[in-house]
């Protein structure tokens, strides 16, 4: 076959694929629903007519087959990626010749996997087309399976998961990866793509945001990607779409949006990323989240999370004796017994402003062994001055004796109407099991980004409104300055011990209080608590 093209373009091949989408499919979602799937113009000329019509010359099969085995597609999150995944996911399964074609759903696990599922089961069953194929009883969904069956062909598309396990042993067509930033190692996708190598141009079809942590195989695929983009020698096999917002350009111009957002203005709206976009510029939180999911750039999971300008600026002033009486909830974080322990109240709507505005108010206490003074000698002196000044209790010997811990919230608890206090269950301790037995309701709190995530948001906020008054508490003041963020793949944030740079017990503790509130006032429950009256 001497002087045939190695890879050519098949204009026939990309209008099949073409044809596929806009004749046989619909969209499933919003206004657009029902309506012929009519690719937008990145859609059609970037991806998907490229990725389906670029084909090679196979000597040793003597025929033309598609060029790409890997699709490598990384946007910001929703420009549509799984509707366009799910199209491909069906092509693969009805209209790509394919006998006995296996085609899998993967991700990290069944309700992630399930997404581009559903999105295929509604395009069935919204699409004329394919509604004729169930109706001829040659297309089925079974549902309870997450399956959908090609009876013609005897082909398949199910759903598999990472949490799954036994994924070795199939022959997969077709491969699509959801959210390849989730994914916990490497196991799944090669348990999958290694099962390619017989058939003739199976395709595994990646999809993913960029994500926050270097470390991940979903970031050794991206530098792969990237090498590819520039030089697609460098892997032949691989079809390359990323958008990834340049570093140098300025993320806060909307020109520049559209780089990693090409939906942006189409079927995605501009006033959501405008309204992120302000938000973003005053929390660290939601800034590393605008820069991941809407610019789609790669972060780090870490990042210094309070403005300690912002804190002081909340200080304002804080009566003890003006919060007596007054409902509020409570963190307790006894994360070291040879450290520091704090317990922190959270007053909703506490404190009336000059101009009338209501805020929250913040009482804190620590404590600390004296044994805890040798090894923090540096501190020493700070460490006593605010002992000294009552923000810290230091109590006899190398351990904190729980006893003085137990007695101080006794005392707290006869002065204020404390309603529930969380606390960490990793380190439940017989000082909780004391206090609930003495009557105070203790709720254990997983230190998760699930269950610390809102009211981490909400910490946020409050700063940012000039409403959480806390005083000025050296204690908390210093642990506030401590704290770095924790942002995991979906966005959710928590205050990480484990990245700061020091202690933030007390910042741990204050989120936890607000958590409660927040439960509280969501549950709408009706229980009173005083320690002291029990």
């Amino acid at each position: 076959m001497a002087g045939r093209l190695e890879v050519r373009f098949d204009p026939s091949r990309a209008d099949h694929a073409q044809n596929w989408y806009e004749r046989a499919l619909v969209h499933t979602k919003g206004r657009f629903a029902r309506a012929p799937f009519i690719l937008a113009d990145w859609q059609c000329d970037d991806i998907i007519r490229p990725l389906f019509g670029t084909v090679r010359y196979d000597e040793q099969l003597d025929e033309w087959v598609r060029a790409y085995s890997t699709a490598w597609i990384e946007l910001a999150r929703k420009q549509g990626k799984s509707e366009l995944v799910a199209g491909a996911g069906l092509y693969l399964l009805i209209a790509d010749g394919e006998e006995e074609a296996e085609v899998y759903g993967a991700a990290k696990d069944r309700d992630q996997a399930g997404v581009v599922y559903q999105v295929a089961k509604r395009m069935v069953e919204l699409s004329p087309v394919l509604q004729r194929l169930v109706e001829k009883k040659q297309l089925s969904v079974i549902d309870s399976k997450r399956r959908i069956v090609f009876e013609p062909t005897g082909s398949f598309y199910q759903v598999v998961a990472s949490d799954a396990g036994g994924n070795l042993g199939t022959n997969p067509h077709g491969i699509l990866f959801d959210e390849v930033i989730t994914q916990p190692s490497r196991e799944l996708w090669d348990d999958l793509k290694t099962g390619m190598g017989t058939r003739l141009q199976a395709l595994l079809l990646a999809i993913t945001t960029a994500g926050n942590d270097q470390s991940s195989m979903a970031f050794e695929e991206h530098i792969h990607s990237e090498r590819v983009a520039r030089d697609p020698k460098v892997d032949p096999s691989r079809f390359v779409y990323m958008r990834n917002t340049p570093p140098d350009l300025d993320p806060w111009d909307e020109a520049n949006w559209t780089h990693a957002m090409p939906a942006l203005g189409d079927f995605f709206r501009i006033d959501v990323v405008r309204a992120e976009a302000i938000e973003a510029q005053t929390s660290p939180g939601k800034m590393n989240a605008f820069f991941q999911f809407r610019l789609n750039r790669w972060v780090r999971q870490v990042v210094r999370w309070l403005d300690l300008g912002l804190w002081d600026a909340n200080a304002g002033l804080v009566v003890e004796e003006k919060l007596e009486g007054l409902e509020c909830f409570g963190g307790l974080d006894l994360a070291s017994t040879s450290d520091f322990c704090a317990f922190v109240l959270f007053f909703p709507n506490a404190i009336e402003e000059a101009d009338g505005v209501m805020a929250d108010a913040v009482l804190a206490r620590f404590w600390l062994p004296e044994g805890a003074l040798e090894r923090r000698s540096p501190m020493r002196d700070e460490i006593t001055a605010w002992a000294d000044a009552g923000y810290l209790t230091l109590t006899p010997g190398n351990v904190i004796d729980q006893d003085v811990i137990f007695n101080d919230i006794d005392v707290a608890a006869s002065r204020f109407q404390i309603r529930s206090a969380g606390y960490d269950r990793w380190n439940a301790s017989q000082l909780v099991r004391d206090l609930d037995d003495g009557g105070l309701i203790c709720e254990g709190v997983a230190q998760t980004t699930t269950e610390l995530n809102s009211p981490s948001l909400e910490l946020e906020r409050l700063l940012g409104v000039n409403r959480l008054r806390h005083g000025g508490n050296p204690v908390l003041r210093w642990m506030a300055d401590n704290v770095t963020l924790y942002t995991d793949s979906n966005g959710n944030i928590k205050p990480s011990k484990k990245h700061s740079t020091e202690k933030i017990d007390g910042i741990i503790a204050l989120v936890m209080a607000i958590r409660q509130q927040m439960h509280d006032a969501e549950s709408g429950a009706d229980f009173a608590l005083n320690l002291g009256a029990s």
